[in-house]
């Protein structure tokens, strides 16, 4: 390794961290910039009147991929935060009053299968056998495997026809299960990660065998502690991180990055750019001066694009023990409103909800006694609705808090502390989202692995990218393979 190059990182997000983790680790000098006040990006946290809110992901599924940064570090995660073991996993709800809790447990997944329909006990075992051969394939082998040219796309290519990939996630669920609640139960995963499980490729039914190998989990303190537990790991490696640093462009002289200069003037000179950022704010805005930049912007934003998402967060003096850490709260609707969020021109009347009620596991996140809660419901991008969410933002808080409140948590409105939105208007000012998409591009097959943004760009030979837009894909263990893959390129070029 050259201990001479330098690496500049910009956003700290998952992504971000982890590949200036695995960098600095290796040797090479990394500096991180972060725009907003606190690292994180999509895992920012609220805290107000005592109450923690992350304000993204939750849901922990592959804790050997966060222990690896870690361990490339000679650490030991355990001496930097804790995690706790989250069950069931999900309970899933319907409105006419069915529920099935998705555990760990097969013969109390066999039970609950039963119960809705006998054959389909068979039929998951099934299901299940699949989404763990693609697993295997699709995660193990190549989910931190950079697909650099359309060779290696080639090369996948057999065991993608073997399994089906052209298939979309809901048509494959449905080979093997027939009962419509669970249909639903082992199809809704893709919204995860921003996908569609009518249009998204079957390969990404891994996520279930993902799950069931190692569990759910989650961070004691929050998701904002383990992204503590991650700056303090990479500072104690000798990595520099920079808070408030909004980054104005990536600088260049002909087809090389020379380094990244801020809205305030700073300049940071480095050998080696890797940007977190939006993948179309990073070739439109960031690297805008320059040809590749113009084109690839051009390029990116007549591609289809993921949902978004609206988010309440709000603190309750009172704590509701009927609630399960995650739940996700089915609408009357499956099929017809998933089409509203990804296809629709406005607001659908009807939602589907996903809770997250964390003092379940972890009762520090609240004043003794209160909950801190947060819900989202997928919508469309403002690409496809351009709607002014100023204006329906607080009505729609409103619609969901009547839900909650008639369904699943009596009593919220008298028991309300505080509470704030962040609706697809803040995804597109506060982080840079090109159409406040909350996932970036929409992970179907044409948008996949070598179809996606590279973690390498193909002109500017120093400039890197990592992230939910780049290979491959959204989600924790998406976007922390997606580091996995851009350090291998960055420290094989460093070390040329």
């Amino acid at each position: 390794m050259n201990n001479a190059k330098q690496a500049v990182v910009v956003g700290a997000g998952f992504g971000g961290l982890a590949l200036a983790i695995r960098l600095q680790a290796a040797g090479m000098q990394t500096t991180l910039l972060e725009k907003r006040d606190k690292p994180g990006g999509r895992a920012y946290v609220y805290e107000d009147q005592g109450f923690v809110f992350d304000a993204g992901p939750t849901v922990i599924t592959d804790p050997t991929a966060i222990e690896e940064l870690f361990t490339v570090a000679g650490k030991k995660m355990s001496d930097y935060i804790e995690m706790l073991p989250v069950a069931p996993f999900y309970r899933l709800c319907w409105e006419d009053g069915h529920h099935f809790d998705y555990v760990n447990d097969q013969e109390s997944l066999d039970r609950q299968i039963h119960a809705r329909n006998p054959k389909d006990v068979a039929g998951y075992q099934q299901f299940l056998a699949y989404s763990k051969a693609v697993f295997e394939e699709g995660y193990l082998k190549l989910g931190a495997v950079p697909f650099l040219s359309f060779r290696d796309m080639i090369a996948a290519g057999p065991q993608l026809a073997r399994l089906q990939a052209w298939r979309s996630v809901y048509s494959m669920v449905s080979r093997f299960i027939e009962d419509d609640h669970l249909r639903q139960a082992f199809s809704f995963h893709s919204l995860l990660v921003g996908g569609n499980p009518f249009a998204t490729s079957s390969i990404y039914t891994l996520i279930h065998a993902l799950e069931r190998r190692w569990g759910v989990w989650f961070p004691r303190g929050g998701t904002g502690a383990l992204i503590l537990a991650l700056v303090r790991l990479f500072e104690d490696l000798g990595g520099r991180i920079e808070l408030n640093a909004s980054v104005a462009r990536i600088d260049t002289s002909g087809n090389c990055a020379t380094g990244v200069r801020l809205e305030d003037g700073r300049v940071f000179p480095a050998q080696m750019v890797a940007s977190n950022a939006d993948v179309v704010h990073t070739y439109g805005s960031l690297l805008g001066h320059h040809p590749r930049g113009v084109s690839e912007a051009a390029s990116l934003s007549k591609k289809r694009f993921s949902n978004s998402l609206f988010v309440l967060y709000f603190g309750l003096d009172h704590h509701h023990e009927q609630l399960r850490h995650h739940t996700v709260c089915f609408g009357p609707r499956y099929e017809g409103l998933i089409k509203d969020i990804f296809k629709g021109q406005q607001l659908a009347d009807d939602f589907s909800l996903y809770l997250h009620a964390p003092c379940v596991t972890d009762p520090s996140l609240a004043p003794p006694g209160c909950g801190s809660h947060y819900v989202l419901a997928p919508v469309p991008h403002l690409g496809n609705a351009d709607i002014d969410w100023d204006v329906e933002g607080p009505r729609y808080r409103d619609r969901i808090f009547d839900y909650l409140e008639e369904r699943y948590m009596p009593g919220l409105r008298s028991q309300l502390v505080t509470s704030r939105i962040f609706t697809p208007h803040d995804f597109r000012d506060e982080l840079n989202a090109h159409v406040g998409s909350a996932f970036s591009l929409e992970p179907i097959l044409t948008q996949s692995a070598w179809f996606r943004p590279h973690n390498r760009d193909r002109d500017v030979s120093n400039l890197y990218l990592v992230g939910a837009g780049t290979h491959p894909g959204a989600g924790v263990p998406g976007v922390i393979g997606s580091a996995k893959a851009t350090a291998g390129l960055m420290l094989e070029d460093a070390a040329q």
